[in-house]
């Protein structure tokens, strides 16, 4: 079960609040898979999903570029993983990334695309792109039928914050 979304978001704060509007449907091994041109938007959107799955605002969400995994308590744990400045997916097998998709957490993975190999049928796949100087387009493409259910359940909801 598949289904595809699209979302316009005109400035920083609304990819935030639809990152927060999907983080709060979000269930235990939820992966949020995001791929994007740099500087579009990825990592404003985890902040988003972190404060969703109720990550407290004491914990500054930021890029975990150089250690590549970054876990914030929550409602649900959340495993921020960046894969910018990996070399290549042998590493990934590695370092165990798959470990993170059937825990007890939800797992948002900027540059997911070099682990497309390793992720989970089951997913939240977002192509950021850029479609002017402050805004963009979020391609959503929900895999499984959980996933299909929250953005289903949501998409009245994500249309207003992008109109």
């Amino acid at each position: 079960m598949k289904r595809r979304y699209t979302i316009e978001s005109h400035r920083t704060e609304e990819t935030k609040r639809i990152g927060r509007l999907i983080g709060r449907h979000l269930i235990p091994g939820s992966v949020v898979a995001l791929s994007g041109e740099l500087g579009t938007g990825k990592t404003q959107f985890i902040k988003g999903l972190a404060r969703g799955v109720g990550v407290n605002r004491s914990y500054a969400v930021s890029s975990p570029s150089f250690v590549l995994i970054n876990e914030y308590p929550g409602r649900i744990p959340l495993y921020h993983v960046d894969l910018y400045r990996l070399p290549d997916s042998r590493e990934l097998e590695e370092m165990g990334l798959e470990e993170y998709f059937y825990g007890d957490g939800v797992t948002a993975i900027e540059w997911a695309e070099k682990a497309a190999s390793l992720m989970p049928s089951r997913n939240i796949w977002i192509d950021i792109q850029w479609t002017g100087r402050t805004s963009r387009r979020l391609l959503i493409k929900a895999a499984g039928k959980p996933n299909v259910q929250i953005l289903d359940a949501l998409s009245r909801r994500l249309e207003r914050i992008g109109s």
